[in-house]
């Protein structure tokens, strides 16, 4: 059984736009780095060929897991902003150093740190999901357990 995919809609539309743009570019470019490396002669000492065909098994690996999301995606469209789910921002406080950090809660495969979207799947996100505003929870995370308290859930 495959597991559901947990997509926003920004995020469904990402993963449409890498796999459109790996089956109409990529791919055919790919095609022809083949046909082009084939046509340099011997094969068994070609670096053209051997990196084209390791390019072109990472796209087609590529573009299975992209069909794989896709067919189990689940878009998160309607938000219920009463309690922490998937597809909240939430404004946390963390309780023993008065720093306040703000989260979007995404499926996995959205996941950005960077941006400060972490997956529901991540040590904090499970211990707040389905908690209301006001509520503290303790985070248990690979470098310790630490407080956080919730300070306001939106969409």
């Amino acid at each position: 059984m495959t597991k559901e995919v947990y997509l926003t809609a920004e995020g469904l539309e990402e993963i449409k736009k890498e796999y459109e743009n790996l089956i109409q570019v990529k791919r055919p470019e790919v095609i022809i780095a083949l046909k082009e490396a084939r046509a340099l002669g011997d094969l068994s000492e070609n670096a053209e060929y051997d990196a084209a065909r390791t390019e072109q098994a990472e796209v087609e690996a590529r573009i299975k897991e992209l069909e794989v999301m896709l067919e189990n995606a689940v878009v998160i469209t309607e938000v219920n902003t009463d309690v922490v789910s998937i597809g909240t921002k939430v404004k946390l406080s963390y309780v023993d150093d008065d720093e306040i950090e703000e989260y979007s809660i995404v499926g996995v495969n959205e996941a950005d740190p960077f941006e400060n979207k972490i997956s529901n799947e991540s040590p904090i996100a499970k211990a707040i999901l389905g908690l209301k505003v006001g509520s503290t929870v303790s985070v248990e995370s690979p470098n310790g357990s630490y407080d956080v308290k919730i300070m306001e859930i939106s969409a």
